[in-house]
């Protein structure tokens, strides 16, 4: 051991090194998508997708899904309550209002809630 060595243990010092995180998991979670009103209904309503994604996601996804034009608008509710902003990620409305393993999100052609 050398004299640096001996200070630091006498000391209670320990040399930790520092590593870098491991990329983080990628975790999946099921979204129930339900039509409102007079909006056209999807053939396959649960879908499993990456937590990380965002609601702006699953929007361009159900207007490629419905074949939407691109000027058609198109609105989401969580739990038929509120609609959630376009950056909010997937993981965080999961862990707040997700039930029975999955998210349950309304999609709409015109205002419904809230």
């Amino acid at each position: 051991m050398t004299d640096e060595n001996q200070e630091n243990s006498s000391l209670g010092v320990e040399r930790l090194s520092i590593q870098p995180e491991k990329p983080a998991e990628i975790v999946k979670i099921d979204i129930l998508l339900n039509a409102v009103g007079n909006s056209p209904i999807m053939k396959q309503r649960k879908w499993t997708v990456d937590w990380m994604k965002d609601i702006s996601w699953v929007s361009k996804f159900i207007h490629k899904y419905l074949k939407l034009d691109s000027e058609d608008k198109l609105f989401l509710y969580i739990n038929q309550t509120f609609a959630p902003s376009p950056d909010q990620i997937l993981k965080n409305l999961y862990e707040c209002y997700g039930s029975q393993n999955k998210l349950s999100l309304h999609y709409s052609i015109s205002p419904a809630w809230g």
